[in-house]
């Protein structure tokens, strides 16, 4: 069966990539562990880290201990040594390679003793001892500073110096117990009881410096633990160095890397307050001052305001503006008066101007004219209205029937006055009525001629040119 390529929603890791990924993954998944084997390919370069093989009989494991961890080393390892080793898993990217890289080393012998402490660790933590809420809030101030270490060594010299430049407020009550061997857990329980005894601290500090497994076992007690964890007071608990881990730690309110850090974790940083204090004094100062200078600057305007509304000078000052206005209102009076008789006296001679009498004066010789024109024209009109009716009337005259009954022609009509003019309307014996001029002749029909075109003319023509009588 073939396999086809990886589409373009396959993503396709590279060596590099993937090795990359993959340390992510152990140095993440993996807390820091211990692991037992024997020593094997054993290199110190000139570079100062030491190279090895652990291994057991199943299998191996490639490690590193870098030069700055080599102070956590107890001995100098051989091939064929067997060591407690600790450290953290990763990879190697460059070769893939799997490794630990580890940050302490202890002979085997070591190994009862972790196991020793891992039990304890899971009983206590079973317990709730460890449980963070029942974990007590250390005093932001305070003024009375518990420590609980070995007078001579040096934890006691670093608690005293950084308290002395921190929080040089707080007294310091040292209760001096042994912190290595057999008298360490007694002397430790006993100034626990000696604090509570005196109720005058507010906060504790069980310290020591750094050391073996086997130095530090007396922190890794139970009866120190159940101590710890019942006191009433705060314990800030700084053993051994940044990476030493002990029962103490975990069953005090906080665990701090170093003695040092456990001072500074149990005291404010008293010349940060200074400075913090100077800071705040100084704008307290600058702000009574603004506010100093605001309020005289406000009491001098109230002061200025006061004498401006001051009775008399109010009384001053209506008075002016009354006198002030009275001359506006007088002003504004003349010439208001002016204005309208001025206005008055337009109007006057626009009314004279526009007055009936004058109007007519001015008219009349408008009218005379206007008369004799209108009469002038009215007997033009006529004379030419005139003329036009007689030549009207000669034309309607020459066309009338009467002009032509008065020259001795007839209209000839039934009893209905229907004009006849057929010969079929003349049948003999019918009764017809002729009009001549200004009479009406009835007749009857005796005979009808029929009368040629030619015979017509000569009569019709005299009737055209002879004038009427």
């Amino acid at each position: 069966m073939s396999v086809s390529p990886p589409g373009p929603e396959v993503h396709v890791y590279q060596p590099g990539e993937l090795n990359r990924e993959v340390r992510l993954h152990l140095e993440a998944g993996f807390p820091r562990l211990w692991i037992s084997g024997e020593i094997s390919n054993f290199a110190r370069p000139s570079s100062g880290h030491w190279y090895f093989t652990l291994k057991d009989s199943r299998a191996q494991l490639r490690c590193a201990l870098f030069r700055g961890n080599r102070a956590n080393a107890g001995v100098e390892p051989a091939n064929g040594d067997q060591v407690l080793v600790r450290g953290r898993l990763s990879l190697f990217e460059p070769r893939g390679e799997y490794q630990l890289i580890a940050d302490a080393l202890l002979p085997a012998g070591s190994g009862a003793l972790q196991q020793a402490f891992e039990a304890l660790k899971k009983k206590l933590e079973a317990e709730g001892l460890f449980d963070a809420r029942s974990k007590k809030t250390l005093p932001r101030y305070p003024a009375r500073i518990a420590v609980i270490t070995s007078p001579t060594g040096a934890a006691i010299r670093d608690i005293l110096t950084t308290l002395e430049r921190r929080w040089p407020a707080a007294v310091i009550d040292l209760y001096a117990t042994p912190v290595q061997g057999e008298q360490a857990v007694p002397g430790l329980l006993r100034a626990f009881r000696q604090v509570a005894g005196d109720a005058r601290a507010e906060v504790i500090l069980l310290a020591r410096g750094g050391g073996s497994l086997e130095d530090l076992w007396a922190f890794n007690d139970e009866r120190l633990a159940r101590a710890i964890h019942a006191s009433t007071i705060p314990v800030v608990c700084g053993v051994g160095h940044e990476t030493d881990f002990t029962i103490a730690d975990f069953a005090a309110d906080l665990r701090a890397a170093t003695p040092t850090s456990a001072a500074e974790a149990a005291t404010p940083d008293g010349p940060a307050l200074r400075r913090q204090l100077t800071t705040l004094q100084n704008r307290a100062l600058a702000a009574h001052g603004r506010q100093l200078q605001q309020s005289w600057q406000r009491l001098d305007s109230l002061d200025r305001r006061l004498r401006g509304q001051h009775p008399a000078r109010r009384l001053a000052e209506t008075g002016t503006r009354l006198a002030a206005l009275r001359q506006r209102l007088r002003r504004i009076m003349q010439a208001r008066i002016t204005e309208a008789q001025s206005e008055q006296l337009r109007l006057s001679r626009r009314l004279l101007a526009r007055h009936p009498a004058g109007l007519i004066t001015r008219l009349n010789p408008q009218q005379a004219a206007l008369l004799k024109r209108l009469l002038q024209a009215v007997r033009s009109e006529l004379t030419r209205h005139a003329a036009r009716l007689g030549e009207t009337a000669r034309a309607l005259h020459a066309v009338s029937p009467l002009a032509v009954l008065a020259r001795g022609y007839a209209l000839i009509e039934d009893e209905n006055g229907r004009l006849l003019s057929r010969k079929e309307d003349f049948s003999p014996g019918r009764n017809i009525i002729s009009r001549v001029r200004d009479l009406r002749v009835r007749s009857c029909v005796t005979d009808v001629e029929q009368v040629a075109d030619a015979d017509m003319v000569d009569p019709l023509a005299r009737s055209l040119v002879e004038p009427d009588e």
